[in-house]
């Protein structure tokens, strides 16, 4: 299992890319009802593990650490040492979360 530190130093995202860890899918309902795998929803909200430079007149917003919430189909997934994580625009970003 790779820490937070390892994937910064691996994965460097480019330009105004930043690359971020979904938050876990919920595993039951607010009445305790058990959610199948084939009924969860994809998780929306997420960790920034790295940020990229952002582009010449526009710095980035985010950093790393933040809880941000994004767009259902943002991203693109990648697998790195078997932790899921997407990589996508900072325009992708809809809120930082406080």
């Amino acid at each position: 299992m790779s820490t937070l530190a390892e994937i910064q130093v691996s994965v460097q995202p480019l330009a105004d890319r930043v690359l971020v860890e979904p938050a876990q899918a919920e595993e039951k309902t607010a009445f305790g009802i058990i959610i199948p795998d084939t009924a969860k929803e994809k998780p929306q909200r997420g960790t920034v593990l790295a940020v990229g430079p952002g582009k010449k007149d526009e710095p980035l917003t985010v950093k790393v650490g933040d809880t941000v919430l994004y767009g259902k189909y943002s991203g693109t997934e990648l697998s790195h040492d078997g932790k899921d994580v997407l990589i996508m625009r900072e325009s992708d970003i809809y809120a930082i979360l406080g």
